[in-house]
């Protein structure tokens, strides 16, 4: 059975790149893969064992479409994770293979190869391999409830995939094993890289793709005034950022204020933040500020998916935390003891508010979203 639902008729240049990707010439000697970055990007971080060769990324690509990867054959990596979406889906949370919710909203995959921690509030997983395999295999809650066996099984049955994989891992003495899978997966993912948007396009000296509302827009985000850039700063647009060379570590997780349900800081039980990891009442409610990049596509907002637009996002930093008045979270995000201190409030007009949406659309990068390096490539 495939794990390709439906499949449509695919352009002719999708079946070029998808075959030019596949192409390493000795099949002994997977070919390293080299990294063509937009100006200003660092290189990613790649960890020693798992190093990028264009083998492995073709495997991962479909790998991280393929609906075997879940155990009731209904979902793919890629059900999370849309292409047309910057690699989000579009739901308040994320929704597993079995129809169970997850507690959190799918993150982005556009720029993960920047990203120094993985997960919404996890301080502990720092490899993207790793971070496969709490969606692949977690129980609490379900998302693609897989098993290790019936994996090795489907992929093996597959002669697509025995070349795919004999191909990246020419000198295994195993085949289909979860670290495969895994490392495959993630050089996948490293290759999604977005940098043209307007905004980039400007930066690189393109005066005419912005115009002066958006201009004016970048002005405030910048700002002390609205304080922004503070935790979504840098080239990924977002002050948790890691890359080859950076000697420093720029995990970062802040308290926007979007809870206070008991009067002293209080987030729900399934989303309470750092602080699951660490015990330390200070780390209460505090998550990964993910990157701004394509963020007028990614919504609804926030961890819990529980702010629905953009122009709700602003008024919530507005006003410097959300008040909630009825219901199980009523509380004042306002008061929050553990909010980060740059979520203090600013007055905002009209026009202000206008220019920083202008400035947030114009961080959409039309390109990742219909490059055929990212699409369904098909089965293997």
């Amino acid at each position: 059975m495939s794990g390709w639902p439906h499949q449509t008729l695919r352009t002719a240049s999708i079946v070029l790149v998808a075959g030019t990707l596949g192409c390493s010439g000795d099949a002994s000697s997977p070919q390293a893969w080299a990294w063509d970055l937009p100006e200003g990007f660092p290189a990613p971080v790649v960890p020693d064992d798992n190093p990028m060769t264009v083998e492995k990324v073709t495997l991962g690509h479909h790998l991280f479409y393929d609906q075997r990867l879940s155990g009731n054959q209904t979902q793919a990596c890629a059900s999370c994770h849309l292409q047309e979406l910057a690699f989000t889906d579009g739901l308040p949370v994320a929704v597993g293979s079995t129809e169970q919710e997850h507690p959190r909203n799918a993150m982005g995959l556009v720029n993960v190869a920047y990203v120094p921690t993985f997960n919404w509030a996890n301080p502990v997983v720092r490899r993207l391999d790793e971070q496969a395999l709490t969606p692949m295999f977690g129980e609490d809650p379900v998302e693609l409830g897989l098993d290790g066996d019936t994996m090795r099984e489907r992929l093996a049955a597959d002669a697509g995939y025995q070349a795919l994989f004999e191909a990246a891992y020419p000198d295994a003495e195993e085949l289909f094993t979860v670290d495969q899978v895994t490392q495959a997966i993630a050089s996948f993912e490293r290759t999604i890289v977005s940098a043209d948007s307007p905004y980039d396009r400007y930066l690189a000296g393109d005066t005419e793709a912005l115009d002066a509302e958006a201009r004016e827009g970048i002005a405030l985000f910048f700002s002390e005034k609205f304080e922004c850039f503070h935790c979504h700063g840098g080239f990924n647009l977002s002050t948790a950022v890691d890359h080859d060379g950076n000697v420093f570590d720029q995990s970062a997780f802040f308290n926007n204020g979007l809870y206070d349900i008991d009067g002293e800081g209080g987030y729900p039980l399934d989303n309470q933040g750092l602080f699951i990891f660490t015990g330390d009442p200070a780390d209460m409610g505090k998550f990964r500020p993910p990157s701004l990049r394509n963020v007028a596509l990614t919504a609804p907002y926030m961890h819990d998916g529980s702010i629905a637009t953009l122009e709700e996002v602003l008024d919530h930093y507005a006003r410097g935390g959300r008040l909630i008045e009825s219901g199980p979270y009523a509380g004042d995000g306002k008061d929050n003891p553990y909010k980060n201190d740059f979520i203090a409030g600013f007055e905002m007009t009209d026009r202000e508010k206008a220019a920083l949406l202008a400035f947030l659309g114009a961080l959409t990068d039309t390109t990742v979203m219909t490059d055929p390096r990212f699409a369904d490539p098909g089965p293997p």
